[in-house]
């Protein structure tokens, strides 16, 4: 990955609010993908000034902006990606982890697909689901 989020925030004019910054650092110091109760729960942690609504309006501003990426994964909420590189998802179906991928193939398969249906591809997700396999 490029730049850091907080690197990112700043180049595309974002303020950097004290409250901005806890946020980001709860975002950018998470190794899975969080949900707006999970980053509030984190930065509330560190600043016990920083208010849901806050969280709320930050994570949907980050969005806009695309600066993270916001995945339902089927689920009643929403979690958001800080990476914003090219990358697909395996989530557990049943403990809710996401794992993370990269794989040449499946881009290689995508690409083609899209140029057979006479496509130029601008952009693309792919969640795979499953459960491990019991030994």
């Amino acid at each position: 990955m490029g730049k850091t989020l907080q690197d990112r925030c700043i180049a595309a004019g974002l303020k950097m609010t004290g409250q901005r910054k806890v946020i980001i650092s709860v975002l950018e110091n998470s190794d899975n993908h969080l949900s707006v109760e999970m980053v509030y729960e984190r930065a509330k942690a560190e600043d016990s000034s920083i208010s849901l609504a806050t969280v709320y309006r930050t994570m949907n501003l980050l969005d806009e902006l695309d600066l993270v990426i916001r995945h339902d994964f089927n689920e009643s909420f929403s979690r958001y990606d800080v990476n914003i590189d090219d990358h697909y998802h395996l989530i557990d179906t049943e403990t809710s982890e996401v794992v993370e991928f990269e794989n040449s193939e499946v881009e290689a398969i995508v690409r083609k697909v899209a140029a057979e249906l006479g496509y130029d591809l601008v952009d693309h997700r792919l969640e795979v689901y499953g459960h491990k396999k019991k030994a």
